[in-house]
């Protein structure tokens, strides 16, 4: 049962690495255009998710029957599929041989070991689904449904008309289970994702290093000469089909023309363009031809190493076809062939082999170790390459341009209910308005008719202040003879004590004269001519307060 297993994931483990070379630059320009940048978590997925894809895949196939006249006969059983839902629990007491214990229905039943490989079978797809590409738990269901379909499909098909009848049942119970096994690899993936940064963030990280990183470069590099080589070939096979012969000038003028005048005109080239880049001069000007033209003779000579590769590659592919072929002669020959082909070169071509591969050593060395990750060519010419906005920025930029456009809307449609509200504000203001219009008309002759007392009234009013006005000047004058006391008090007080000091002293001759007087004033005045002046200070001021109170009620009344 284990091998039956391991046979799969060892066939897909040796079919990996051919088939991740050969999406290289596929996937390459798909990530630099979609996201920016190949980070290491992003790039790290996406071979996960293709090896994956493979071992599922072939979990699904293999191991291949061989083609034999009897092959329909020996796999007739499988020849029909089963479309009743359920049936694996028949299955498993079928193989339990109708036994109830755990060994029996569980840890020693086949059914149940099939059954839970086809329920991990989309588990890790689910986990990817979620983490690598962001869906749904809906959208989870419904992309394992499909793919669990297209293995069975493929089952059903005999691997799509490569055999004659099917070798593997096609049944309902695996979709259900392949399908349920992706839900739970998402709902799995949940806490790991919360704990893991995203994708973006990464991209994120990577491009606020390097903007134009250079393996961005370098694949805009690998699709310029891989275009450049095509068209020098589809060129020259067109003249020599046309004339017999072809100029030897043309891979010269199409280098010219793909590397100088293409960039002199739109500012990039085919592969930058598809690699979303372009060219920019180091002092902000314009491409100027002759650093067109430099930039161009310092890149040929760089590459050449690589296209001198490539087109050995290429003639190698053409004598050996089929990679298996290729691989056994290889291996067959060992060192003794790789010895046998250094000898065959001259030492020139040698030396030409040696030289291009320590330049393009050189050149990648020092193109890496520079801060701005810049080639000998670029600082050379003065011409760099910038970025061109990815699929992912304008997406952003898009939903932040709706977030703000409906922003936008919200507010212009609150701005408008808002006016709503005050013109039926003011709609209500002018009917109260016209409303008391009859009120105010009725209350006209009432307020002319009060016209009269109110002219009445502030005449009053006027009296009543001049009156103030009199009594203000009396509480004057009362305070004034109110002062004028106080000084009669202090000269009566003076001269009262004059007398006593008189009297006081024996042998004055007007000692007598001061105390009759004194005695006098103590019996009482008996003549005008002997009394205080303090008496007539208070006379005064009794008939000065008197008309001032008299002045106060007389305002009173006016009031």
């Amino acid at each position: 049962m284990a091998t039956a297993y391991l046979l799969p994931i060892k066939t897909a483990a040796a079919l990996f690495p051919l088939l991740a070379l050969v999406l290289l630059l596929p996937t390459a320009v798909l990530l630099y255009r979609r996201h920016g940048v190949m980070s290491r978590g992003r790039t790290l997925s996406v071979y996960g998710f293709l090896y994956y894809s493979l071992t599922a895949f072939c979990m699904t196939i293999v191991p291949l029957p061989k083609q034999t006249a009897d092959m329909c006969q020996r796999f007739a059983m499988v020849a029909h599929p089963q479309w009743m839902p359920g049936n694996t629990f028949r299955d498993i007491w079928k193989e339990a041989d109708h036994k109830i214990g755990l060994n029996a229905l569980v840890l020693q039943n086949p059914a149940v070991a099939g059954t839970l490989f086809n329920l991990l079978l989309l588990l890790p797809l689910g986990i990817f689904l979620r983490y690598h590409f962001v869906r749904s738990l809906r959208a989870t269901a419904l992309i394992g449904f499909t793919v669990s379909l297209f293995f069975e499909l493929t089952q059903w098909t005999g691997v799509w008309g490569l055999y004659n009848c099917p070798y593997r049942l096609f049944d309902v119970d695996d979709l259900i289970v392949n399908t349920a096994g992706a839900m739970a690899g998402w709902l799995l993936a949940g806490p790991v994702a919360r704990m893991l940064p995203t994708l973006e963030t990464l991209d994120g990280r990577a491009l606020a290093t390097r903007p134009a990183p250079f393996g961005r470069r370098l694949t805009a590099l690998v699709v310029d000469v891989a275009g450049y080589v095509l068209a020098s070939v589809f060129a020259m096979a067109v003249m020599t089909f046309q004339s017999g012969t072809a100029p030897t000038w043309t891979p010269i003028a199409i280098f010219v023309a793909w590397f100088v005048l293409l960039p002199l005109a739109t500012g990039t080239t085919p592969g930058k363009l598809l690699l979303l880049l372009k060219l920019v001069a180091d002092d902000g000007g314009p491409l100027l031809p002759w650093r067109l033209t430099l930039r161009a003779l310092l890149l040929g000579a760089l590459a050449m190493p690589f296209l001198s590769g490539l087109f050995l590659a290429v003639v190698i592919l053409l004598n050996e076809p089929y990679p298996s072929v290729l691989f056994t002669t290889v291996r067959d020959s060992g060192a003794q062939g790789a010895a046998a082909v250094l000898t065959a070169l001259s030492p020139g071509q040698l030396l030409a082999v040696l030289a291009g591969f320590t330049l393009t050593v050189t050149c990648v060395r020092k193109t890496l170790r520079h801060p701005d990750r810049l080639a000998p060519h670029d600082r050379i010419s003065g011409i760099r390459n910038a970025t061109l906005p990815h699929s992912r920025a304008i997406r952003a930029a898009q939903t932040a341009a709706k977030g703000r456009a409906a922003e936008t809307a919200g507010d212009a449609a609150g701005a408008t209910r808002d006016a709503a509200r005050g013109a039926g504000d003011a709609a209500r203001a002018a009917r109260d308005t016209a409303g008391a219009a009859p009120d105010t008309a009725g209350a006209a002759p009432d307020t002319a008719g009060a016209a009269p007392d109110t002219a009445g009234a502030a005449r009053d009013a006027t009296g009543a202040a001049g009156a103030a006005r009199d009594a203000a000047g009396a509480t004057g004058d009362a305070a004034g003879a109110t002062r004028g006391t106080a000084g009669a008090t202090r000269a009566a007080r003076d001269a009262t004590g004059a007398d006593t000091q008189a009297a006081a002293r024996p042998g004055d001759r007007a000692a007598p004269v001061a105390v009759a007087t004194a005695q006098d004033a103590d019996d009482g005045p008996a003549d005008a001519s002997c009394r205080p002046l303090a008496t007539t200070a208070t006379m005064a001021t009794a008939a000065t307060t008197g008309s001032a109170a008299e002045a106060q009620r007389s305002a009173a009344d006016s009031r």
